[in-house]
C-alpha cells in the first residue's frame, strides 16, 4: 500500500456533506472481508452522514475511477489481512499504477492513477483499512473483526490516527 506517512486528524464528520463518497469494499459473503460493508451498514443505522453518498461494492473496477471523479472526498474502507495493523489503519494513499489493474480487481492507488490519467484530477482520498481475521465462505464477521469495527468507528467519531 502507498500511503502519507504523516499523522492523520480528521472525524468522520469531514465526510459529512455531499461532495463526500464512503466507500465500503468487500464481501459479506466470506466473514470478515464484510467490514467494508459493515462500515456502511453501521453509519445507515445510526443515521449519520445524510450529505455523503454511502455505497457498496465488492471490489474496485476501472469505472471506480470515474465514479470517485465525481466527488471532492473519497473515505474507502476495506478489510485488511496485514498483521501490523492490529485493529486498523487510517492512509492516503497516492496514485500508483501496480499489478492489479492487469486483474479482475484493481488496488486504491491504482483507481486513484486511473482517475488521474483519464480525467487529470484526483479526489482527497483516505483509505480505512480495518483488520480481519477470517475469510471463509460463511455469512457475519467474527467477534474480533466486530470489535476491530467497533473500535474504528468510536476512534473516527473524535480523532484520527494513522494505526491502531
Amino acid at each position: 500500500m502507498s500511503a502519507s506517512a504523516e499523522p492523520l486528524f480528521l472525524t468522520l464528520d469531514h465526510f459529512d456533506d455531499p461532495s463526500s463518497l464512503i466507500y465500503g469494499i468487500g464481501n459479506v459473503g466470506r466473514q470478515d472481508d464484510g467490514l467494508g460493508w459493515a462500515f456502511i451498514d453501521e453509519l445507515e443505522a445510526h443515521q449519520h452522514f445524510a450529505q455523503a453518498d454511502l455505497r457498496c461494492t465488492y471490489q474496485l473496477n476501472l469505472e471506480d475511477a470515474d465514479l470517485i471523479n465525481g466527488f471532492a472526498k473519497v473515505l474507502f474502507v476495506d478489510a485488511t489481512k496485514d498483521p501490523a495493523v492490529t485493529s486498523f489503519a487510517l492512509t492516503r494513499p497516492e496514485p500508483r499504477l501496480d499489478f492489479s489493474f492487469t486483474s479482475h480487481a484493481l488496488s486504491v492507488p491504482s483507481v486513484l492513477a486511473t482517475a488521474k490519467q483519464c480525467f487529470g484530477r484526483v479526489p482527497e482520498v483516505h483509505l480505512l483499512a480495518i483488520r480481519g481475521h477470517e475469510w471463509e465462505l460463511q455469512m457475519g464477521l467474527t467477534e474480533s473483526a466486530r470489535q476491530n469495527l467497533g473500535e474504528a468507528l468510536t476512534f473516527l467519531s473524535t480523532t484520527s490516527s494513522t494505526r491502531r
